[in-house]
């Protein structure tokens, strides 16, 4: 479709066996190679796989794996969830009809967008029944052509798939076996310590724990019901489950480019970038999961490995590349200078703006919140009377306001409290 809508590109499905930047030369699996003038490495990041090549453990990734995913739960009565990002807070919310046990190793949910506080106001929702409707998206939806891939043989089993976008489990049924919306336990402060297959279990005589019951439901499974696959966790319990699902964040995907190259690394293994998205390596660029951002940030942004961020990213270093081929140049991209993300977690429309976690201010910072349960929540970090970044949880209508106050920096320390003063329409104050 691409090929016959832009005559200029031209594709070609292979996988990347070796990069020589040298030569500026690309070799891919069937050994061809490709010269090339300028060169974008935009392969993304892999999962973190708490166990490689065990058939019980899955990672989320990309589309492919999320289908393997929907899959394996319609035959399941109990999974685990090993994780505390955006993927796991997606799953244990969207899953029915099946047991959840979710192991984090923080004390709070979300806590790489959250703070305890806004976890505390979205677990009372996982404990409720899931009766309301969905709530509606403004932005573009992402999802994939109904066509199945005829064989996975061509692209090599074990390849990465697409990426899975905002909206990857729409349209998927992630329903288990029993007749029920929610049943989770939360375990947190903890990580896997070892996974056992059910012989390997049989064998080292340890019990395993029963769902913990809450008071007003009968726990479906029994404790002697035996398992596929139990995993001892490092707080000493033990549970079985039918799978586990792996959500533990992902490694930036460089892998077939370092042999030979002499790349910038930054500390999270990711291509080090300038801002104009290029590498270390004369004409090399990279954008997305696979690059660490290493210019000087604006003071509200940070760089999260985000599919937004990743497109935002793309689009800019086609911009730069084609700026640096014709020898002009080019102004820093507008949506580097605020940290903005919009998503949806347990039904709730989320926002996070800025040094919304008050990330790098030190304590020099104060917070303002207000809250109503099952309704809204709304968290301001504030420096020296400026606001620096926002949490907003529910249909506030506050995200522009706090946009323009956060870029423009507008001294707000007269307003004090009455800052998120409901009865206070701030919207059309700061018009």
């Amino acid at each position: 479709m691409l090929e016959n809508r832009f005559p200029n590109i031209k594709i070609i499905e292979s996988g990347v066996k070796e990069l020589k930047s040298k030569e500026h030369c690309i070799v891919t699996g069937d050994g061809s190679q490709h010269v090339y003038k300028k060169l974008c490495l935009c392969t993304g990041a892999k999962p973190k796989l708490i166990c490689e090549g065990n058939p019980y453990v899955l990672g989320i990734r990309d589309t492919d794996s999320a289908q393997e995913f929907q899959k394996q739960l319609t035959k399941a009565k109990r999974i685990m969830i090993i994780g505390n990002g955006g993927i796991a807070l997606e799953l244990v919310y969207e899953i029915e009809g099946c047991e959840v046990i979710w192991a984090i190793k923080d004390k709070a949910i979300g806590n790489t967008f959250f703070d305890a506080g806004a976890a505390e106001f979205l677990t009372s929702k996982l404990t409720a029944e899931k009766p309301e409707g969905r709530i509606a998206h403004k932005r573009t939806r992402y999802t994939t052509e109904g066509k199945k891939k005829e064989t996975q043989t061509t692209a090599g089993i074990g390849s990465m798939g697409s990426a899975l976008g905002p909206d990857w489990h729409e349209g998927l049924n992630l329903k288990g076996t029993k007749e029920f919306s929610h049943k989770i336990h939360i375990e947190t402060m903890c990580e896997v310590k070892k996974i056992f297959l059910q012989e390997e279990f049989r064998i080292s005589k340890k019990k395993s724990s029963p769902f913990p019951r809450d008071h007003s439901n009968q726990s479906v499974t029994t404790d002697n019901e035996v398992w596929p696959v139990y995993v001892e966790l490092t707080n000493e319990k033990i549970y079985g489950c039918d799978f586990i699902v792996s959500a533990t964040g992902v490694t930036p995907n460089t892998e077939p480019f370092l042999c030979g190259n002499n790349f910038a690394l930054g500390e999270d293994g990711g291509l080090k970038v300038d801002a104009y998205m290029h590498t270390s390596l004369s004409d090399v660029y990279a954008a997305g999961d696979i690059c660490t951002a290493s210019w000087q940030p604006s003071p509200v942004w940070q760089q999260m490995r985000l599919w937004t961020q990743a497109r935002q990213m793309g689009w800019y270093a086609a911009k730069c590349m084609a700026a640096a081929s014709l020898g002009e140049s080019i102004d820093m991209d507008f949506s580097f200078e605020l940290f903005a993300h919009v998503t949806k977690f347990f039904n709730y429309k989320v926002v996070l703006l800025g040094k919304y976690n008050a990330q790098g201010l030190g304590s020099d910072h104060e917070l303002m919140l207000r809250c109503t349960k099952g309704q809204e929540y709304v968290k301001v970090v504030m420096q020296h009377g400026r606001m620096m970044g926002a949490v907003l949880i529910g249909e506030t209508d506050l995200e522009e306001t706090f946009e323009n106050l956060i870029l423009n920096q507008t001294d707000l320390s007269s307003y004090g409290e009455d800052l998120l003063d409901p009865n206070i329409d701030l919207e059309d104050y700061f018009d």
